[in-house]
């Protein structure tokens, strides 16, 4: 069956059309109570639908916000995306999701498509990056939300300002202590551990991972221990196991099992730090893969404290971040404190847990 439109509602209730668009799509000029009711019962008995974009125009919103994540599968961005859709709930907003993988140019076309559906405000969250595969992208990216912003809209970017932003109008960044956080996850494991130290990182450029793993350098430089090898894989938990398998392999060399305090036979237990949860997940899975245990074998550490690790065994040591209030920060508008050009830091926390407690030790942390 066709739809009905707006002529045949205005001919029903005898009005004009304009008249009629005014009631239906919200306009701030509306004609008399009397008419506006004679107007929508005409459009019940016609089973009339409001185009979504007539309504954008008449109330100079859309009351779209557009989000965007890398992956809305990974626990990380999924708390995110539950802070987003409360602060859209509280504007009376509807929230449209792009994943892109972290793509610059899945990300700019996400973007276009947002800006030309009226969208009044985007999200973005998820590493930037600075790899020089990635300047192409990031300059299209860059100039699409430039274009949208002067046009009025407003972007809420989740860690780090976009890469080649021509100004911060219309821009604001939800920033996280990210280097200064894990430096404190150093010290604080620096004290327990007398064994090497190993850094499962993203790739080179991305900057999330890398300011975590410029401050977890930095903690045990200040702790007085030598810097930590770094292995680079991809920022997820496929590349957190490819990096545990290695690692696994390398305890098993030294003869893995070792006794009270140590993970190998009188050796020091390794202690690794995955730069994200869903990394140090994969990371405990490829050691479990091989026969070795946590925190026996190897002691682990995360970062982000998702979700998912309240039924994570042994309970997995980590930085704990607020993610859905990031979300809900990260939201333009006045209903979450926020304008164009403004920025606002979140803290998190160092949460020690069974992972990297002391090998042998009864477990005194939850």
């Amino acid at each position: 069956m066709a739809a009905s439109t707006l002529t045949e509602v205005a001919r029903l209730a005898g009005v004009s059309p304009a008249t009629a668009s005014r009631v239906l799509n919200g306009s701030a000029r509306t004609p008399g109570p009397d008419i506006a009711e004679r107007v929508r019962k005409a459009a019940d008995s016609l089973g009339y639908i409001p185009n979504a974009q007539a309504q954008g125009l008449a109330k100079s919103s859309s009351g779209l916000i557009g989000l965007i994540v890398h992956d809305i599968a990974d626990p990380y961005f999924a708390a995110i995306a539950r802070g987003v859709q409360a602060a859209a709930r509280h504007q009376n907003k509807m929230v449209l999701l792009a994943t892109t993988a972290g793509s610059p140019a899945d990300e700019r076309a996400a973007v276009a498509a947002f800006a030309a559906r009226r969208a009044d405000s985007i999200v973005i969250a998820g590493s930037r990056s600075a790899r020089t595969a990635d300047r192409q992208g990031n300059a299209d990216l860059a100039a699409e939300l430039d274009r949208y912003c002067r046009n009025g809209g407003m972007v809420g970017v989740v860690g780090h300002a976009v890469v080649g932003a021509e100004s911060d109008e219309g821009y604001h960044v939800v920033e996280v202590p990210n280097e200064e956080l894990a430096a404190e996850l150093a010290r604080e494991l620096a004290a327990s551990h007398a064994g090497e130290f190993v850094i499962i990182a993203g790739p080179e450029g991305l900057l999330t991972s890398d300011d975590r793993v410029r401050g977890f350098q930095r903690g045990l430089a200040e702790a007085g221990l030598p810097p930590a090898e770094v292995l680079h894989t991809g920022f997820d938990r496929t590349g957190g196991y490819e990096a545990g398998l290695g690692l696994a392999a390398r305890i098993g060399e030294h003869g893995g099992h070792g006794g009270a305090g140590s993970g190998t036979a009188g050796q020091p237990r390794l202690c690794i730090f995955a730069v994200n949860d869903v990394m140090a997940i994969g990371a405990a899975a490829a050691l479990r893969s091989r026969g070795l245990r946590i925190p026996r074998d190897a002691a682990i550490a995360g970062f982000d404290d998702i979700e998912t690790l309240r039924d994570f065994r042994p309970a997995l040591s980590t930085v704990r971040l607020p993610l859905e209030e990031i979300g809900r920060l990260a939201v333009p508008g006045a209903d979450s404190g926020l304008h164009e050009a403004a920025a606002v830091t979140v803290t998190g926390e160092v949460t020690l847990r069974r992972s990297t407690e002391p090998a042998g030790e009864p477990a005194s942390w939850p």
